[in-house]
């Protein structure tokens, strides 16, 4: 078995352009449920909204800075549309009408009647042509140390990608450190603390839901422009759990626990696929697990790993029991 080639590429996917995706929506995903305390299953939607806001517009014959802007505001008026009638009901009925939401809406795009727009099943391909006419780096070319190596193309998009990153993480601790933030953070602890100091607690939940649902859409926006192509199926709801589980991992209510649980997430994911492909076919499992098994097994390993966090550091790697102050860290 090939440790060091499972561990290289394991350590690739951990800083890749998905891996950068993942840590911009986890950053939206922070605000809401870190820092709100909004239940938000349906997160993947802004996601899906971003990216299709983008390849509808070129594919319409937009510019691809048109569809930057599209897609923005397109998750802005997803967050307007669902927040405004769910934001008042308690935490659990709002997982389900948001997780509902999130999953109508990939269907809604995926269905014959939205054909003429989204191209259904198929979605559509080659809308990002003028991002990648900026590359500086040579297209073909390999650049790192050793086996650690990526095509220009891909460093382009990583470059992109975690810078954007690291400008929403430090919008994200400007904004907490407001007293914008402090009245969120409030929200999250008491209620009916905030709104006895005269603070429309609905509205900063309405927020807190678009800002966090920005930085989804260019977290999806990145995801779809690094393979140019979007299909509706890139969008399941498994992905929103992935991204609680970065969270998580993280730290919820931190500014750089989704950055640091988006990289040590893609690394654990990535280091099982290669760890249950070598063994399966090694044959240490047998007959009892096909290739097809074998790879369902990576989720469960990502499990415990979860399970075994949650009991031992429930805080996550950057969080806090006794948190007070999570926008001065």
């Amino acid at each position: 078995m090939g440790w060091s080639e499972i561990f290289i590429d394991a350590l690739v996917a951990s800083i890749g352009p998905v891996a950068a995706a993942y840590a911009l929506s986890a950053i939206g995903l922070n605000i809401q449920f870190g820092y709100a305390g909004l239940l938000n299953v349906g997160h993947v939607a802004f996601m899906l909204t971003g990216a299709y806001g983008l390849a509808i517009t070129v594919d319409a014959g937009g510019s691809f800075y048109l569809g930057i802007l599209v897609g923005i505001l397109a998750s802005i008026v997803l967050g307007l549309i669902l927040g405004a009638p769910t934001l008042r009901l308690r935490a659990d009925y709002l997982a389900i009408v948001t997780i509902s939401a999130g999953e109508i809406l990939r269907l809604v795009v995926r269905s014959s009647w939205a054909e003429p727009v989204t191209n259904g099943v198929f979605g559509i391909q080659r809308f990002a042509n003028d991002f990648f006419d900026l590359n500086p780096f040579e297209v073909n070319k390999r650049y790192g140390i050793g086996d650690f190596q990526f095509q220009g193309r891909q460093l382009w998009v990583m470059t992109v990608g975690w810078s954007l990153v690291l400008l929403a993480a430090l919008l994200t601790k400007r904004l907490i450190g407001s007293p914008w933030g402090r009245a969120l953070r409030g929200v999250r602890e008491d209620e009916d603390a905030v709104r006895s100091l005269g603070k429309n607690v609905f509205l900063l939940k309405l927020q807190a839901l678009m800002l966090g649902g920005v930085f989804a859409g260019l977290g999806g926006m990145l995801l779809v422009i690094e393979q140019q192509s979007v299909t509706p199926d890139a969008f399941l709801p498994r992905i929103t759990f992935f991204l609680y589980v970065i969270v998580i991992l993280g730290g919820a209510g931190t500014i750089w626990g989704p950055v640091l649980g988006a990289i040590v997430f893609q690394f654990l994911f990535f280091f099982f696929d290669g760890f249950m492909s070598d063994a399966q076919e090694a044959g240490w499992f047998g007959d009892a697990l096909d290739a097809t098994d074998a790879q369902q097994v990576k989720l469960v390993l990502v499990g415990v790993g979860l399970m075994a966090l949650m009991a031992f550091r429930p805080q996550g790697f950057f969080g806090d029991r006794d948190e007070q102050l999570v926008g001065d860290d």
